[in-house]
């Protein structure tokens, strides 16, 4: 038995939660995939999945294993990155969770910091707050783009602050396309039907708080977790949304769609990037660091979670 790749297998199979996806992301069988576990089982001596008719989580024992192939996976790829990289030139994956809101940020820095270090491979995943921090302690995450002022165990690097704008359909005789016009407030927002991320995602949590603080408890006219979905409804239903600036520069495409500031009461939110405190650095997460306190990244990143994106 490989026990690396017994450790890798189980590590997708907690991720995906699902043994034919897990297998698929692994490029091998699912019954390869099942067998490379049981052997694991039969190696250690303990029960690591509760199996069903479908995959039902790890066993206390198999959340223990499951902590230890992390650890150990992420030491495979810190000596995989110190073999292979030489100074300036640093090589190997590096995974960044982003909260679905801040994707758009998220994008141009793993763009940047390719163009900048070609030998980097990152990854990004859209992935809610909790699943960001999870991701971070069991170290499958290096970094996690989200709401720095949610949890304050984590090392963070200031990025930008999120601002508000509620997207509509245009008006007859509207300005051009996502322009800043009439600033509208979020009492008057309150009014309108309203499609909203689902109660899971922390941006969900601010929008609630800042309805609430101009007096009203919003129940929305449709729910998902989807960027796309909110945007789609807007465009084609009698719904409104609000989103922060980082999303606005994706709807511009759409001449129907207009985006106006939501203000009293004044709703600012800091997003950072946030890694584990204490553990030794990838070469990847070093370079990722020195882009992530750029001042000209940090002004394109202010740029596009602000205003209207540039």
């Amino acid at each position: 038995m490989n026990l690396l790749e017994a450790m890798r297998y189980l590590v997708a199979l907690e991720q995906h939660r699902h043994f034919g996806r897990a297998a698929s992301a692994c490029h091998i069988t699912q019954p390869a995939l099942s067998n490379a576990l049981r052997s694991l089982e039969a190696e250690l001596e303990v029960a690591i999945v509760r199996r069903g008719r479908s995959y039902e989580g790890l066993t206390p024992e198999g959340e223990r294993v499951l902590a230890s192939a992390n650890l150990l996976l992420r030491e495979q790829e810190l000596l995989r990155q110190d073999l292979h990289s030489s100074v300036g030139t640093p090589r190997g994956t590096l995974v960044i969770g982003s909260v679905p809101t801040a994707i758009p940020v998220a994008a141009r820095f793993a763009a940047q910091l390719q163009a900048r270090h070609g030998g980097i491979v990152p990854v990004v995943r859209s992935l809610s707050s909790p699943e960001i921090e999870t991701g971070l302690e069991n170290l499958a995450l290096d970094m996690g783009l989200g709401y720095t002022e949610r949890n304050k165990k984590f090392k963070v690097l200031p990025q930008y602050v999120e601002q508000y704008f509620l997207l509509r359909r245009r008006s007859a005789g509207a300005a051009a396309l996502l322009q800043l016009g009439e600033v509208v407030s979020w009492r008057e927002a309150a009014a309108m039907p309203q499609c909203l991320l689902t109660h899971e995602m922390h941006n969900r949590t601010i929008i609630d708080a800042a309805f609430r603080k101009a007096g009203f408890d919003v129940k929305p006219a449709i729910e998902t977790n989807s960027i796309v979905t909110i945007v789609l409804s807007v465009l084609d239903g009698e719904v409104c949304a609000v989103l922060p600036g980082a999303l606005m520069a994706l709807v511009r495409g759409y001449k129907e769609l207009e985006a106006l500031p939501l203000r009293e009461p004044e709703v600012r939110t800091p997003i950072g990037f946030m890694m584990v405190k204490g553990t030794r650095e990838s070469r990847t997460l070093e370079a990722a660091l020195t882009l992530a306190t750029d001042g000209a990244w940090l002004h394109h990143a202010a740029a596009q979670g602000g205003i209207l994106g540039v």
